[in-house]
């Protein structure tokens, strides 16, 4: 029976289907149950930290190294893809092979200690990890705790690269577009999300309908892009007004900016929601992450076909 690295190469090398790796992976499997001798100890019951994990054998590639995106489309079947040491955390350690970003932390209505040792557990396996919704105090004591993590106060983000390095300038980006002011806050949480997971952003911020010169004068930076995330509150228009003037992707996000009739966003999510504009697709009301990680699912899958 192969092993998880050829399998693993050869899917990555195109010899071998997503559907037969799979079905190789349950005999793989299969076996290891009948045969108890031969089963590999999880990292618990082998002693072993977060940072000798038998998970090694599914996520690191040919080269030995363990890259945030893998070639292939590689559902790992193992037992050993979730770190459940914590108690009260099951880390998805085998999410960037199956979907090409690691798992991120949601950390409102988490502690600041439970935030810290997620966070030290994802970085032992990822080259970057991202939390959201994390307040300023929190975000003092990870710090504090972890080398190397960048607090984004607006965003209220916390990241952390291994190799420290920012996203290059040049090539294809994003575009994060915001109508006011208020809603940058929201405009941050994309923009912070998709340069953590490696894509460049431009920022076109207070460019809303109120002054629609304004945004007129941007046009080419916003036009340029793979994908726009369109940020905006009170009735929402700024994504139907772009929706009919770029041939890309729009990622709208309503926010709850707005007097009272706007109902914490309702107004602008139904506005979004009933756009005439094709191409746009909406978030829910806040959501900068949900709209940056997309933006950047759109922006390097559509890298990778150019350099294939």
């Amino acid at each position: 029976m192969m092993n998880i690295d050829n399998i693993l190469k050869l899917v990555q090398s195109g010899d071998l289907d997503i559907a037969e790796a799979k079905r190789l992976l349950e005999e793989g499997l299969s076996g290891a149950h009948t045969a108890p001798v031969d089963r590999p100890e999880t990292a618990v019951q082998a002693g072993r930290t977060p940072e000798q994990p038998a998970i090694d054998k599914t996520v690191k590639d040919a080269s030995g190294e363990t890259p945030m995106r893998h070639r292939a489309s590689f559902l790992s079947l193992s037992e050993d893809a979730v770190d459940d040491s914590l108690g009260y955390a099951q880390l998805d350690l085998s999410r960037p092979a199956r979907t090409g970003f690691p798992e991120v932390i949601y950390g409102e209505s988490k502690s600041a200690e439970q935030i810290a040792a997620i966070f030290e557990r994802l970085a032992a396996h990822t080259d970057r990890v991202l939390a959201t919704r994390v307040d300023a105090d929190k975000a003092a004591y990870v710090a504090e705790r972890i080398p190397g993590v960048k607090h984004h106060p607006e965003a209220r983000a916390l990241t952390w690269l291994r190799s420290g390095e920012a996203v290059p300038d040049g090539g294809s980006y994003i575009a994060v577009v915001c109508a006011g002011t208020s809603d940058v806050p929201v405009a941050e949480e994309a923009a912070v999300t998709a340069e953590c997971l490696g894509s460049r952003v431009e920022r076109v911020y207070d460019v809303g309908v109120a002054g629609i010169h304004r945004l007129f004068r941007r046009l080419p930076v916003i036009r340029g892009a793979s994908a726009v995330v369109v940020v905006a509150g009170m009735e929402g228009a700024l994504a139907s007004v772009l929706g009919g003037l770029v041939a890309v992707p729009v990622i709208a996000v309503p926010t709850s900016v707005g007097y009272g009739a706007s109902f914490q966003g309702v107004a602008a999510l139904l506005s979004m929601l009933n756009a005439c504009a094709p191409g746009i697709s909406v978030v829910n009301i806040d959501n900068g992450f949900g709209a940056g990680y997309n933006a950047a699912l759109i922006h390097q899958n559509g890298t990778k076909r150019d350099e294939t």
